[in-house]
């Protein structure tokens, strides 16, 4: 499998442009968390027919960490707090960080898979079979 680098400047400023007001906060606290070293890293193995992120959390559980596929991307964030109790009104605290990777191709949900381990998530996502358009003759009749 051959390394796929998934982090471009040009990213980061499509992030940044396209995104609503409360989507902001979150690309700045990303940029605030990459520069501070927070950012957890990823390695991103690819070949014709899979993918293999491995996610280095250490002193984290799986519980710590969501994971969503959305069409050809893979979308990572610290698990967001359980509400907190503020006389008697409860309160959600955004996600410390949210990674998304663009992935080369569609992947095949109903088969993908993770493992967390020794401080590694792994995450494994075979490729999306495409089933090429198929004529068909019409009859008259």
């Amino acid at each position: 499998m051959n390394t796929l680098f998934d982090m471009t400047p040009w990213g980061l400023l499509h992030d940044l442009l396209n995104i609503d007001t409360d989507q902001f906060h979150h690309v700045w606290k990303n940029l605030e968390n990459r520069a501070a070293g927070r950012f957890p890293p990823v390695n991103v193995f690819t070949d014709d027919s899979a993918i293999r992120l491995e996610v280095l959390l250490p002193g984290r559980t799986a519980k710590d960490v969501d994971l969503t596929i959305e069409n050809a991307a893979v979308v990572l964030a610290d698990h967001p707090a359980e509400p907190d109790a503020k006389d008697g009104a409860s309160e959600h605290r955004n996600p410390a960080w949210i990674r998304k990777i663009e992935l080369p191709f569609r992947v095949d949900e109903t088969k993908a898979s993770a493992a967390f381990r020794d401080g590694i998530l792994r995450v494994d996502l075979p490729k999306k079979v495409e089933i090429p358009a198929h004529r068909i003759a019409i009859a008259c009749g």
